[in-house]
């Protein structure tokens, strides 16, 4: 029974020293956003499409490794509190983003946008009725929880790649 415990206690130690300090993702992780704008979806139902979009890299500022480090990209319109659209990216897996690491560039796009048959795409970012968008950019790590890293106005201009 005692022999059980020092296992016991030996392993939680063990799993407890692998662990490392929990790292605040406001402060440990920096997003550098490259450009945003609204991505050409082509042509849905007869109808050209605009979506927001934005590319960034993530940038570890702390000193431990982020496994499993996850983005959840929230787009909204600046006049309207709900959510417009989404996207999630896995940005690391069990490999992780190692200190002082940056990752490639990373694209999230809004799965929902603007339509409209009888105006270019161009034009269609100067009508009257347009609204412009944002992306909240969510981050968690491991089994820690989504903490907000940013909130990043979409550039009202046109983006084809």
């Amino acid at each position: 029974m005692l022999r059980a415990r020092g296992r016991l206690l030996v392993l939680v130690a063990l799993i407890g020293a692998g662990c490392g300090p929990k790292v605040d993702l406001t402060k440990g992780l920096k997003v550098n956003v490259l450009n945003s704008g609204w991505y050409d979806a082509g042509i849905v139902n007869g109808q050209n499409k605009l979506v927001p979009s934005m590319t960034f890299t993530l940038t570890n500022v702390s000193d431990q490794k982020l496994t499993t480090l996850q983005i959840n990209a929230l787009f909204r319109r600046v006049t309207e509190p709900d959510e417009w659209g989404s996207a999630l990216l896995i940005v690391a897996g069990s490999e992780g983003l190692a200190p002082g690491a940056t990752t490639p560039p990373l694209t999230v796009k809004s799965n929902l946008g603007y339509t409209g048959a009888d105006q270019s795409r161009q034009e269609m970012l100067h009508n009257s009725h347009f609204v412009d968008a944002k992306v909240e950019l969510f981050a968690k790590y491991g089994s820690t929880q989504w903490v907000r890293v940013g909130d990043y106005p979409i550039t009202r201009q046109l983006l084809t790649k």
